[in-house]
């Protein structure tokens, strides 16, 4: 088939909301992706997967709101596909599963549009599975049913959903209702009516694999009683069968050290990957939504000319992971390799900095005890003063000996020289307990730019409660979010907070701040699960 520039169109699934359950090739899609046309259920931590150069397009369709009827959704693909674009089109949970997949795909097959497909998983399988809800169970049942609980908008009574409930009852499954909530009592009264037994065991399921994810477990006959007396949302979907007694025994995800809470990530995003993995790892929902990036000063003619005559310098100091980076990166670019470092030693703000430092093959000399710039400071004037008093008391002690015209050289006998490629707004503590008895060379290589969140409503999310705790890894961080989210009631904040000068920044504005004992991203998310405990 001809198809000229026409572009491309790829259905994806998003799965349920956990980005961790996002498949790698819907991954990879999106991140090809021009076009990106999304669903309302698409999770937050997906939508911020989308790379910032996609234009995005929000259909999302809830309950009786729809953005977009279908059929323009359809046409607005084919639109987006002719104008030579790779289009991903983004939908909660399996595109084929109630998702409308096979209505798009015949608009675009009839347009001569090429495609492809991404399944999802869906949330008829992973909802009840993060709810401690096995769909089947070999003492239980044998089967498992999908339905629409969706009424369709033809029917003649506002009842009719077009289900034949007797042939689920006859079953003997477990039934999963899908987009359901709305008609809830509607499906457990046609249940009861077709014969199933008042007391069989039945769920509704709310935000699923979400931090915020709860279940309200009664009967067929019960539930719709049950859940208006705690009050539902969206989106849910209901569970009729057995199974559902397992619930409370079956567990896991509340179980969890960080298990039930959402932390908002705001490291740089080069950065926020590691962080979030370990998070997770404890079971918190992460939305990583980076208040600042970096950008490399590029045209550095301080940083080239510190690079020609490395061979000056006694020490160089590294005060963030980027830093070093960035330094490596021109390095490559100016064709030096490690051997002109070889005289070279290393002093590194903090345990993060420490390990990147490793991964270029070079091990830090000197590292503080406390990890921020005056600490970093003190500590290597400190050394260097330390290591000067050594080398003067040797050199009187040899004065005239051969040995020591070999043992020194003669910057060595001179000021010692240090070069410190940081951050533009690097903090001003370095230089002031370094003093200046030293030559030192302060050289900005990279910039902090405040970054803000596309498809996130912040001020939202803090005033409906989604939001337990925000991580501030920087000072700079805590004044990218206030830039990104100016409308927040910043007093609904709990920021956990690296050190002190990131705590008074987020002080300042009002938030409620604790510390991490020491300025590492470990004992950072060790601080959060102690105030999860109630630990102040």
């Amino acid at each position: 088939m001809e198809t000229g520039n026409v572009g491309k169109v790829t259905l994806v699934g998003a799965g349920p909301s956990d980005p961790g359950l996002f498949t790698l090739k819907g991954k990879q899609a999106l991140s090809d992706a021009e076009v990106v046309v999304y669903d309302a259920l698409v999770g937050q931590g997906i939508l911020n997967m989308i790379p910032d150069t996609a234009e995005i397009i929000n259909v999302g369709k809830r309950a009786s709101h729809h953005t977009m009827p279908q059929n323009e959704i359809n046409q607005l693909l084919v639109q987006k596909a002719k104008e030579g674009k790779r289009v991903v089109r983004l939908k909660g949970g399996d595109p084929f599963l109630f998702g409308r997949g096979g209505e798009e795909i015949e608009e675009l097959v009839q347009a001569g549009i090429p495609f492809d497909v991404v399944p999802g998983v869906t949330s008829a399988l992973a909802v009840p599975a993060y709810q401690g809800i096995p769909v089947t169970h070999r003492d239980f049942c044998s089967s498992v049913h999908i339905i629409t609980g969706h009424k369709q908008a033809s029917a003649d009574n506002g009842d009719n959903l077009g289900i034949d409930f007797e042939a689920l009852v006859r079953t003997r499954g477990t039934l999963v209702f899908l987009m359901g909530v709305s008609a809830l009592g509607d499906i457990c009264r046609g249940l009861l009516a077709a014969g199933m037994t008042p007391t069989t065991p039945a769920a509704l399921l709310i935000q699923g694999t979400t931090a915020h994810q709860r279940r309200i477990v009664a009967t067929v006959a019960t539930l719709e009683e049950e859940v208006k007396r705690q009050g539902s949302d969206t989106p849910a979907i209901i569970v009729v069968g057995d199974v559902c007694v397992l619930a409370n025994e079956f567990s896991w995800v509340e179980q969890q050290p960080l298990g039930g809470i959402k932390v908002l990530l705001t490291r740089p995003k080069e950065l926020i990957s590691e962080t979030a993995a370990k998070l997770r790892a404890k079971g918190a929902e992460v939305l990583e939504l980076p208040a600042i990036r970096t950008e490399r000063i590029r045209n550095n003619v301080r940083l080239s000319q510190a690079l020609e005559r490395l061979d000056a310098y006694q020490w160089i100091v590294f005060t963030s992971p980027t830093g070093v980076r960035v330094f490596f990166e021109e390095m490559a670019e100016h064709g030096i390799d490690c051997r002109a470092l070889g005289s070279v030693r290393f002093a590194v703000i903090g345990n993060g900095t420490k390990k990147v430092l490793a991964e270029h093959g070079f091990y830090a000399d000197l590292m503080p005890e406390v990890y921020d710039a005056a600490h970093l400071g003190r500590a290597l004037r400190d050394a260097i003063t330390s290591m000067n008093s050594e080398k003067n008391a040797f050199m009187e002690a040899n004065a005239q000996s051969e040995l020591n015209e070999k043992r020194f050289s003669e910057d060595e006998r001179g000021q010692t020289h240090i070069l410190i490629p940081r951050a533009a707004a690097g903090s001003p503590e370095l230089l002031t307990e370094l003093g200046e008895e030293f030559l030192v060379d302060d050289i900005p290589t990279y910039e902090t730019r405040y970054a803000s969140g596309r498809l996130v409503d912040l001020k939202k999310e803090f005033a409906d409660g989604k939001i337990d705790y925000v991580m501030f890894t920087s000072a700079s961080t805590v004044r990218g979010f206030a830039q990104a989210a100016p409308d927040v009631d910043y007093t609904k904040v709990q920021a956990i907070c690296i050190g002190k000068q990131t705590e008074t920044v987020a002080a300042a504005l009002g938030m409620k701040t604790y510390v991490a004992r020491e300025a590492s991203i470990d004992s950072l998310i060790e601080r959060l699960c102690e105030v999860r405990q109630g630990i102040r």
